[in-house]
């Protein structure tokens, strides 16, 4: 009686067990890949590491990096370019994005074929689209300075001034982009019921009131979701300005007009060999980035209790 006892809790310590156990590589991977890095440069963010200064990684110098971080002028700009160029490629991204996935949601000959052509930007080489709107963007032989040409007075340099480089990146970002989020709208476009869409067009409902009445509201979580993530994206922009600078020195332009944080970080880091303070950056960008994804997540939560 006390072995069954005993095989019985065996059994039911096992089965407590067994989930644990699935998930526990997931855990075990996260720890050592995602826990782990984020706390070693935590603690490179208060050091003066410099590999040009030997010896300097057991220099602790506190918060000194945090406070010449928000001191520094060079920061400043990647910050406000960053934003700049995240609002002008999320929002046109995500509104180009929902009337793609709004057309390809119609009955058309040959949907599959759009589908995948819509898909092409995405599954494309950064390194290759941004080769191509290199010179798209040209100042003396691009397409767009050509197309621009009756309108204009002369050639515009597009890496130059700061409006027309960020507007130059934020083409690159919206082109390779918007495909990906048309096809999220798509797929939960699919699960609203058919039926909706009848009964409005039997009350007489046109396309647009349809679109604006039945299909938004029915998507305000996915949007709500594209929204953040395109936002955390935003804020973590490099490899567009990376090969749109011609500077080589990752300025971001002749006078940092399309510096990104990233961009600036990867500056402090791998040019400027400044450990230490690359990670002070990396951790701000971090928290900044936390800060306004929770703002996007209570701003979204609002408008849905207000419904």
């Amino acid at each position: 009686m006390t072995r069954r006892l005993r095989d019985r809790r065996t059994r039911r310590s096992r089965r407590s067990l067994a989930p644990y156990l699935y998930i526990s590589p997931f855990f075990l991977l996260f720890a050592v890949f995602g826990l782990f890095p984020l706390a070693y440069t935590a603690i490179i963010s208060t050091t003066a590491w410099s590999p040009r200064r030997p010896g300097s990684a057991d220099v602790s110098v506190g918060l000194d990096n945090y406070a010449s971080l928000f001191s520094d002028p060079n920061f400043h700009n990647a910050l406000i370019n960053t934003l700049g160029i995240g609002l002008l490629s999320t929002g046109p991204q995500l509104l180009l994005a929902l009337g793609i996935a709004h057309l390809l949601n119609y009955r058309l000959r040959g949907r599959l074929v759009l589908r995948m052509g819509v898909l092409l930007p995405y599954v494309t080489s950064v390194a290759a689209v941004a080769l191509i709107f290199n010179q798209v963007f040209a100042r003396d032989f691009g397409l767009v300075n050509w197309v621009l040409q009756p309108f204009v007075d002369g050639p515009i340099d597009w890496r130059a001034d700061t409006w027309s480089s960020w507007i130059a990146v934020s083409v690159m970002v919206t082109w390779h982009w918007t495909g990906y989020n048309a096809l999220i709208y798509l797929a939960a476009m699919q699960t609203i019921p058919y039926d909706l869409y009848e009964s409005a067009s039997i009350d007489g409902a046109s396309r647009w009131q349809q679109f604006w009445h039945i299909t938004v509201p029915s998507l305000r979580p996915t949007i709500v979701f594209t929204v953040i993530v395109s936002t955390i994206g935003a804020l973590q922009l490099f490899a567009e300005p990376f090969l749109f600078d011609a500077t080589r020195n990752n300025n971001g332009g002749s006078q940092r007009q399309f510096q990104t944080i990233v961009l600036y970080l990867y500056q402090q880091f791998w040019t400027n060999g400044r450990y230490g303070y690359g990670a002070a950056i990396a951790w701000t960008l971090f928290l900044i980035t936390v800060v306004i994804a929770a703002i996007n997540f209570l701003l979204a939560r609002r408008i849905k209790s207000t419904d």
